[in-house]
């Protein structure tokens, strides 16, 4: 699907008015950008907590400049593109607005716009995605890398697509370690909230006599099912879409719930 990205920039002490004008033709979900809001973080480390800061936002603070973008996304249909329209048709008015918050000096503003392709966002992480190793035995890897295992290492394949659950993730990896502590062969395991279903299928991998997993999220459970496909463990999990595990007439146990 496409979207129109639109960005306004104008001084630091125009964020405001210029986001309350916005607010008035119902966008209010916004991004906002300012570089003076850096030295407001570093000045109160022990109110703000940060283990990255954008080096642009950085330079930015560095050479003094007072320029803030506000930004938001517009589906690129006729509605998204009446709502720009609206938008455009209020830059005079956030032209005063910011000459009153800034000076007539300070009030430069500049609206502008462009179209972008959520394919591009949904593809971009999986150049990150590399196979890693969870634990001693098991392998986590992304379905379009190749891998070689090793002697009695257990490789799990997963496309995540837009669910959460690539093993990267503390929470994830420290759910499979403990699988693997705890998990007997004749366990029937439950998870729930399966995300990309790879709980799942790492209890099946481990042995686990069988597996359910749920999730109420569509774009989940088509990811799960695909998983569940390319791992070749169809007659241990079965991937379901419902609400927690309400509805389950299942005795689990053990149950995994990464959500």
């Amino acid at each position: 699907m496409k979207y129109i990205e639109v960005t306004i920039t104008a001084a630091s002490r125009a964020v405001e008015p210029v986001s309350a004008l916005l607010d008035t033709i119902g966008i209010d979900s916004i991004a906002v950008k300012d570089p003076n809001d850096l030295e407001t973080i570093i000045n109160n480390k022990e109110k703000y907590w940060f283990d990255y800061i954008d080096e642009e936002l950085v330079r930015a603070n560095e050479t003094g400049a007072d320029r803030a973008e506000i930004s938001f996304f517009l589906d690129d249909t006729d509605e998204g593109r009446a709502k720009l329209a609206e938008v455009e048709g209020l830059e005079d008015q956030m032209r005063q607005a910011a000459a009153i918050a800034c000076g007539q000096d300070a009030a430069q503003l500049a609206i502008r716009h462009r179209v972008v392709d959520d394919e591009d966002w949904k593809d971009k992480w999986k150049e990150f995605f590399k196979p890693m190793r969870i634990t001693d035995t098991i392998t986590v890897k992304p379905t379009w890398e190749n891998y070689t295992p090793q002697e009695g290492e257990k490789v799990i394949e997963i496309d995540p697509g837009m669910a959460f659950g690539t093993g990267t993730h503390e929470t994830t990896s420290s759910s499979i370690m403990l699988m693997e502590k705890y998990l007997k062969g004749d366990f029937k395991v439950l998870d729930v909230g399966c995300g990309s279903g790879i709980l799942a299928i790492a209890a099946a991998v481990l042995g686990c006599s069988d597996a359910i997993g749920v999730d109420l999220d569509p774009d989940a459970v088509e990811a799960a099912a695909t998983n569940v496909k390319v791992n070749h463990v169809e007659d241990w999990v079965k991937i379901l879409k419902g609400d927690l595990a309400e509805g389950l007439d299942m005795k689990a146990d053990l149950i995994v719930a990464n959500l």
